[in-house]
């Protein structure tokens, strides 16, 4: 009997889900649509020591993945994209009072510029004694507007100066805005990166590639609970990939691992639809135009999704 409920509570855990969540600025009300707020922030902490979520570091997600160890339902991993002041300023503290892990994505060009609304390299320093910094672009460009040379020289040279001032390689990249298309995470890819994030919202299963890891942003009052309650949708995605030239979406094809006869997509500006689905396979025409440069498209069964944001690659295979 005790070797059944072992069997029973690894096959559980086998299939459980992680959450990676990705914040941008802290207490600035100034930039209200990437702003946490202090308050807020306190919140969703409070919630995750209530509810029992255990906050990681990224590594060691990213070695259960690499390792095929079970992951966690109640594992949970903070992220912040741009090394904005106000980070430095009020968040850390809230990360240092909870003693929470995190990793900060890099912008290294507005640190190297010395922008004023970014932290510097003294700054950077020190925020390693609590968490670990990594690799978020040199310029910060929409990398679909770049040709292949443009985006490899910002790699390059983002690399070589990240090194150079702190001493260390990074590990981790993150796609500025969360933007990208196969032709870009090839090009990522090729830069040797243990793993890669997007802004897909969504969550990390076994399954999960780590060099396309989904994270969802807190902003203003997320609905944290909601976020945590997705599971990760195991899928291959077929079409689309990428906005075409005319913006038009012509049809979706996405195989998922597992049987359904319904599921659901949500397309940005058009809202959710219910499909019916063969054999575990959501493909039906869309014939619409996309309303926005950047379109997620998001299918689900039941509680489990699986997300696309479509941008616009302008030297990719349309």
């Amino acid at each position: 009997m005790k070797s059944f409920w072992i069997v029973l509570c690894l096959s559980v855990m086998v299939w459980a889900d992680a959450h990676i969540f990705v914040y941008h600025r802290f207490n600035d009300t100034r930039h209200p649509s990437t702003n946490t707020s202090l308050e807020e922030l306190r919140k969703e902490f409070d919630y995750f020591k209530k509810h029992g979520y255990e906050v990681i570091p990224l590594e060691r997600l990213v070695d259960a993945l690499y390792n095929k160890e079970a992951i966690p339902d109640n594992w949970v991993v903070l992220t912040i994209d741009d090394n904005y002041k106000s980070f430095y300023e009020h968040g850390l503290a809230l990360f240092k009072e909870y003693n929470y892990p995190f990793s900060l994505f890099v912008y290294v060009g507005a640190t190297e510029k010395k922008y004023g609304d970014f932290m510097s390299w003294e700054q950077l320093r020190e925020t390693t004694k609590y968490g670990s910094l990594e690799f978020h672009s040199l310029n910060h460009p929409h990398m679909h507007e770049l040709s292949d040379d443009a985006l490899t020289k910002d790699f390059e040279e983002g690399l070589a100066l990240f090194e150079k001032r702190l001493g260390f390689k990074p590990r981790y990249f993150s796609y500025p805005f969360g933007e990208f298309s196969p032709r870009i995470k090839a090009i990522a890819s090729s830069f040797g990166f243990k793993a890669i994030l997007n802004q897909n919202m969504g969550a990390v299963a076994s399954f999960s590639d780590p060099l396309d890891l989904d994270r969802s942003a807190l902003v203003g009052k997320s609905d944290l609970a909601g976020f945590l309650n997705y599971k990760a949708l195991e899928s291959e995605w077929i079409e689309p990939l990428m906005l075409s030239n005319n913006n038009t979406l012509t049809s979706l094809h996405v195989k998922v691992k597992m049987t359904a006869s319904k599921g659901g997509m949500y397309i940005s500006g058009y809202g959710y639809e219910e499909l019916t689905l063969s054999e575990g396979i959501f493909k039906t025409n869309l014939n619409k135009i996309a309303i926005k440069e950047r379109t997620r498209i998001m299918i689900s069964v039941g509680n489990k999704i699986s997300t696309k944001l479509l941008v616009k690659d302008n030297y990719g295979t349309k």
